[in-house]
Parts: C-alpha cells; sequence; structure tokens
C-alpha cells in the first residue's frame, strides 16, 4: 500500500531544505523557517498544538512555535524528515497517513509557489485520485466558509459539492489544484472559475480551508 504521507514529508523537506530557511511561502507572514516550526509544534507538541484550531489557547501557540523557530533549522527539519514519535497522536499506525497527505502536499505548494521562477509539479495519476478523494470526503468542511455556493469540477465532469447555496460558483482543475483553491489558495490555484462576477469575488477573497 502506497504511502503517500511519507513520500510528501519527504518532498516537502528537500524542498525546506532547498530554498533555505528565510525564504517566502504563501502561509501569510510566514517564512520557511515558521512553517518548519509549526510542522514539528503540530506533531510534537499536543499540548500547544490545540492552539491551531482553538483560539483561547493561539498564544501558548505561538509561544512555543517561536521557540521552536529560534532553534537551528536543520534540527528542525530532522524532527519533521524522521516523522512523528511513538507518542505523538500522529504516531499511531495510520494516523500519519490519514492525517498528513493533504497537510504535507499543501505546504509543499506553499513553499515551491512562493519562489521566483517555480514550475508546476508534475502529479501522477494515482496520487491525483488519491487527493480528489480526500478532497470529496472533506470538500464541506473546507469550504464551509464559502459566502456562496461553491462546486469543484474536474475536467471529465466529476464533481464535489464545498458548499450547498446560490448562487453558485463552479471551480474547474484538476484534483491538486482544486485542493488548493478549497484550502485558501485561490490566488495560486490554476483553475477556471464560473459563476455570477460579484459570487466569484466573494470566493476568491473568502477565507476557505480547514
Amino acid at each position: 500500500m502506497p504511502n503517500h504521507a511519507r513520500r510528501e514529508r519527504l518532498l516537502l523537506v528537500d524542498l525546506l531544505e532547498s530554498v533555505g530557511p528565510e525564504a517566502a511561502t504563501l502561509c501569510k507572514g510566514w517564512t520557511t523557517r515558521d512553517l518548519a516550526a509549526h510542522l514539528v509544534v503540530r506533531e510534537r507538541r499536543p499540548d500547544a498544538a490545540g492552539g491551531i484550531m482553538i483560539k483561547p489557547l493561539a498564544a501558548r501557540l505561538d509561544r512555543i512555535q517561536g521557540e521552536y523557530a529560534a532553534k537551528p533549522y536543520e534540527e528542525l527539519l530532522e524532527l519533521i524528515r524522521t516523522g512523528p514519535p511513538k507518542l505523538s497522536v500522529f504516531g499511531i499506525p495510520g494516523a500519519d497517513e490519514a492525517a498528513n497527505v493533504v497537510e504535507y502536499y499543501i505546504h509543499g505548494e506553499d513553499v515551491r509557489r512562493a519562489q521566483s521562477g517555480w514550475s508546476p509539479r508534475v502529479v501522477d495519476p494515482e496520487f491525483a485520485e488519491e487527493l480528489w478523494g480526500r478532497l470529496v470526503r472533506t470538500a464541506w468542511l473546507s469550504g464551509r466558509r464559502s459566502p456562496s455556493g461553491l462546486v469543484l469540477r474536474r475536467p471529465d465532469g466529476q464533481t464535489a459539492v464545498a458548499r450547498k447555496g446560490s448562487p453558485v460558483v463552479t471551480v474547474t482543475g484538476e484534483p491538486a489544484e482544486l485542493l488548493m483553491f478549497v484550502m485558501g489558495r485561490q490566488e495560486h490555484a490554476d483553475v477556471q472559475v464560473e459563476g455570477d462576477q460579484e459570487a466569484i469575488d466573494k470566493v476568491q477573497q473568502a477565507e476557505l480551508g480547514m
């Protein structure tokens, strides 16, 4: 059985290593060092990682993430490369694959697409289907803040409804690009967007994602 999470993890580490600790990312306000610190805290500091989703814990998360960001960059990369410790929730058998495929793919693109002269990554058909399956299952969550109806459509016509409503905005693209769009990287996704122009503008500016 393919271990997509492991592959995406190693590809991301290679990218982080190649561009260095102070490179830009698509994550607002974060350099590659900040992104690396986020990934380490998420997997290794559950006492702080809750701040990602729970606002009252955000200050603690920021403090601890800042402490990790101050560590040597190579140390952070090695912690990501070696994967979650056994005592981490991500260390439970199957959890890494379940929780980190999209996380590491998206953050890999956050690094890749923020660099000048970047070139598109070729996504193999098997991985494209993996991403599509995950997109279908979670589209409602990623699209819940859309200000209008939002439909994600592959070039072959398969669709996933990210949010029911009217007017409807339809976004067409390959699975990896649709995932970038619905995870809040609208400006950087290679997609076609159709619908009422006012609705399109609002969706393009919405804070989509989990």
